[in-house]
C-alpha cells in the first residue's frame, strides 16, 4: 500500500507544480502588459521583460520567455514557462505553459 500512497503523493504534487506555473505566468503577462503600457514605445519592450521576470521565483524565472507586441493601440504581453519536473530548479518538461494579457495603449495628452 505504501508505494502506492508514495505515487500518488508524487503525481499530486506534480499537478500542483503545473497549476503553479500556470499561475505564474498569467501573472508575469498581467505585470508585463502593466509595465509596457505605462513605458515610451522605444522603452517598452524592456519594461516589459523587467516587469514579466520581477516577481517569478527564481526555480521560473530563468525559464521565462516575455514578449510584448503593439498593434491598433492595443499592447499585449506572452510569457512562456518551462513545468519543472518535481523540483523547480532542475529539470523541466519539454513543453511550456504560456501567459496572456493585453491592454489599451496609453495616450500622453
Amino acid at each position: 500500500m505504501t508505494p502506492t500512497i508514495i505515487a500518488t503523493l508524487v503525481v499530486l504534487w506534480q499537478l500542483v507544480l503545473v497549476g503553479y506555473t500556470f499561475t505564474l505566468a498569467g501573472n508575469a503577462a498581467d505585470e508585463a502588459v502593466r509595465a509596457a503600457t505605462a513605458a515610451s514605445p522605444g522603452e517598452r519592450q524592456g519594461a516589459c521583460r523587467a516587469a514579466g521576470v520581477d516577481k517569478l521565483p527564481g526555480a521560473w524565472e530563468g525559464s521565462a520567455d516575455v514578449d510584448c507586441g503593439t498593434g491598433g493601440g492595443y499592447v499585449t504581453a506572452d510569457v512562456g514557462i518551462d513545468v519543472p519536473i518535481l523540483f523547480p530548479g532542475t529539470v523541466s518538461f519539454p513543453f511550456e505553459v504560456h501567459g496572456h494579457a493585453g491592454a489599451v495603449e496609453e495616450e500622453d495628452d
